[in-house]
């Protein structure tokens, strides 16, 4: 065989076998690391208002570090205090509305009981004592058989719902522990951010370091911009709602439309886990108008978010569309509600190496035809 075959499929196994060793090593060394992974991309987002507070206040490195994340702190806690205040406001008005509203679940039920229900049992024992006995055998063996499956199903949950409660009490511990690692990495790491960087580029060739760069560069305008355009999908989403609200002249409109804002970042449920039931209650209360109302406010939000949310993510992150869906797709099926972000990011990584030529050096150094390495 030519030499030069073989040295080419060296080099390709050399570089599949450092892609594999180094995927193995970060997921292996990620699962006791992490809260020091969470320092490092918070003190990644936050450089530039520390590097803000240093230059414009002359304030230490260290103390704009604290100063950034004492502000990006009371921000998320504002933020929290003013939605915990809103929905406090809307809980103390349900409870006032609730039992009124029980009270008409009740007498709708007994209604649909009464006009329903009976006649239908009535005439269903009427056709059961119609049948042969091996025919009432089999049908009661079947209605046996399924309460004994709906009994063991329901068992089985809130067998499993007690039985997680420990460990659901036993995470907060922990993510108080991850917590505080993670905001302490986030301060030593962002206080010595340029002297790590200058040390990791003492080791890095400077092929590597040039495509590092621009990578890290376009990362970072990634995050920024995936954030952003979230906070825009849900102010979108929160307005529209108001708006909505508003105009159908419901109470507390505010509460509703920042809740219905919150939830809009859970994958499927959205906007629907506020509006599905609500719709549903007050088709049952007879408030048709109501329900009708509400059902054409959130089809207006549901196809406002499908339309606009791929465009706005590929404009913030400089992604196509097309592709920008595909990488939320195939993220949310892999991974969950993280790879929501993971999708996005695994794209606008694979989009920079590619923009840096860093697939063509890898096929050159495989052919042999960069001499560089």
């Amino acid at each position: 065989m030519n030499p030069t075959y073989i040295y080419r499929f060296v080099r390709l196994f050399l570089v599949i076998g450092i892609v594999a060793l180094s995927a193995i090593t970060i997921l292996y060394t990620s699962k006791v690391t992490y809260p020091f992974i969470i320092g490092l991309i918070i003190a990644f987002m936050i450089n530039p208002i520390v590097d803000f507070f240093e230059k414009k206040t002359k304030m230490p490195r260290s103390l704009s570090v604290f100063a950034a994340l004492i502000l990006i702190i009371a921000i998320f806690t504002g933020l929290i205090i003013l939605l915990v205040s809103e929905i406090v406001s809307g809980a103390n008005y349900l409870a006032r509305v609730i039992p009124q509203h029980i009270q008409t679940l009740i007498d709708y039920t007994e209604q649909f009981i009464g006009s329903q229900l009976i006649p239908m049992y009535h005439k269903f024992t009427t056709l059961f004592n119609n049948l042969e006995a091996g025919q009432q055998d089999t049908i009661m063996e079947n209605v046996q058989n399924a309460g004994k499956k709906i009994g063991t199903t329901a068992g089985d949950f809130i067998q499993d719902f007690f039985s997680n409660i420990p460990i659901i009490i036993g995470w907060f511990p922990s993510a108080a522990t991850v917590l505080i690692f993670s905001l302490l990495a986030t301060f030593f790491i962002s206080k010595d951010w340029y002297r790590l960087r200058s040390l990791a580029g003492r080791f890095a060739p400077n092929k590597m370091k040039q495509s590092g760069s621009k990578i890290f560069e376009d990362l970072r305008k990634a995050l920024f911009g995936f954030i952003k355009a979230q906070l825009t999908l849900i102010s979108i989403t929160t307005i529209i709602v108001l708006i909505g609200l508003l105009v159908l002249r419901v109470e507390y409109a505010i509460t509703i439309a920042l809740v219905a804002g919150f939830v809009d970042i859970l994958p499927y449920l959205g906007t629907g886990a506020v509006f599905v039931p609500w719709i549903i209650y007050e088709v049952v209360a007879g408030e048709m108008n109501l329900a009708i109302g509400l059902g054409v406010l959130y089809l207006v939000v549901l196809v406002q978010r499908q339309v606009m949310e791929p465009k706005i993510l590929s404009s913030s992150i400089g992604l196509d569309p097309l592709a920008t869906l595909v990488s939320l797709f195939v993220g949310f099926k892999l991974i969950g509600f993280l790879g929501l972000i993971i999708g996005p990011v695994t794209l606008v990584i694979i989009n920079t190496l590619h923009r840096s030529n860093v697939f063509i050096d890898i096929w050159s150094f495989i052919l042999g035809k960069n001499k560089e390495y």
